[in-house]
């Protein structure tokens, strides 16, 4: 095993060796592209000047042939993550310990189910080489703890057997049932629920708003312009300072255009609102969002219907739309679980995060069972009004 700190320290050639991470490919994930961390990395976005110093694992033959790797950072603070740890690094350290820096493995500022220990695909065996490596660099740093986040089913098997802690959370997500069209889908909600969208989505075009999807060669420098407003301005107003910078849709743009999908509100000849969304092998990933010009339900029309229509047309399973949301529910996603695992090198901490994960757990778990209970379908043939949020 050994540790390098850039992604240019795999070759294409390497890196499209392990699965996930090639378009064109079963289970292709653009978060896992080399493009797509390489822009974060080009762009300064994902750096040591921002508390992302890469710490990717490089698991290797005797003649240096790639086996697997794992794509980390070490971490001076727990921003961009979407599974929150503020509270036990608070504890570590009113404790008299230091929590960072940490070692994260993950896509930075990207809550999105993926891989995480790679290997080629006909080489899974691989996978708890990769985590009991990665609790060795934890430990041979000497640093507090390694956490692996957005992790999938088999990536938590491997790292559950190298003593990670496993954490639960909750996202809402859309599943295309073979829909032919947007009103095939409708049709699998109760009455109430199925006039409510319909009215929904006619007040958010309602003044005049049209809508376009722009992807491959449409991704113009002009359109990047407009969208990088909209995501500073929601930014902005939400946590004070965006992670993205311009430089990095002007790479992803040139990169992977064709696994990108702007959604784009337009009104009186100019761009309003708009929201980008990556394209899987068979997943749509809703990211980031904003707008210059508030009109009711835009949001939604935007983030969500225009996903699930997108999704349908190019017969993608599954819209993951981003972290949190309860009010997806309403609109056709279902809950869903994730899951993160995490590594304590300090025993009392450890002990304490993990009675701490039992109760928290117990909490997600009742919500899920109620999110579902209430979900907007129906619930007999006769199309029940009754039920739902």
């Amino acid at each position: 095993m050994r540790v390098v700190s850039s992604i240019t320290d795999f070759s294409p050639a390497e890196w499209s060796s392990l699965a996930g991470t090639t378009r064109g490919e079963p289970g292709y994930n653009p978060f896992l592209s080399r493009e797509f961390l390489l822009s974060l990395e080009d762009s300064g976005c994902a750096t040591a000047r921002t508390g992302w110093q890469g710490n990717h694992l490089r698991l290797e033959s005797s003649d240096g042939k790639l086996l697997g790797a794992v794509p980390g950072y070490l971490k001076s603070h727990s921003q961009g993550e979407y599974v929150f740890d503020h509270g036990w690094a608070d504890a570590l350290e009113r404790a008299g310990g230091d929590y960072y820096p940490k070692l994260q493995v993950s896509v930075p500022f990207t809550p999105a189910t993926g891989p995480r220990l790679l290997a080629p695909a006909d080489a899974p065996e691989r996978k708890p080489v990769l985590a009991a490596a990665l609790r060795a660099v934890a430990e041979k740093l000497n640093i507090s703890s390694a956490h692996v986040t957005f992790a999938t089913d088999e990536d938590m098997a491997a790292l559950e057997s190298a003593d990670f802690l496993r954490r639960i959370d909750q996202q809402f997500h859309f599943f295309n049932d073979g829909y032919a069209s947007y009103d095939d889908f409708l049709a699998t909600l109760s009455s109430r629920k199925r006039k409510g969208l319909k009215k929904e989505r006619r007040e958010a075009l309602s003044s005049g708003i049209t809508v376009e999807w722009l992807t491959g060669k449409n991704l113009t420098e002009s359109a990047w312009d407009a969208f990088f407003a909209f995501y500073m301005d929601t930014g902005s107003r939400k946590w004070g300072r965006p992670y993205l910078n311009r430089r990095f849709f002007s790479l992803i743009g040139e990169r992977m255009a064709d696994d990108i999908l702007l959604v784009m509100a337009r009104r009186e000849g100019r761009y309003i609102a708009g929201a980008i969304n990556f394209i899987g092998a068979d997943t749509l990933f809703g990211r980031n969002w904003g707008c210059v010009e508030d009109h009711p339900f835009l949001h939604f029309e935007v983030c969500y219907h225009q996903a699930i229509d997108f999704a349908i047309e190019r017969k993608l399973r599954v819209v993951e739309a981003g972290a949190q949301g309860e009010h997806k529910l309403a609109r056709g996603y279902q809950p869903v679980e994730t899951q993160s695992a995490h590594y304590f090198t300090h025993p009392g901490l450890r002990r304490a995060v993990a009675d701490y994960l039992r109760q928290e757990s117990r909490q997600v778990e009742m919500a899920g069972a109620y999110y579902a209970e209430h979900a907007p379908f129906r619930k007999d043939a006769k199309d029940s009004d009754d039920g739902g949020l």
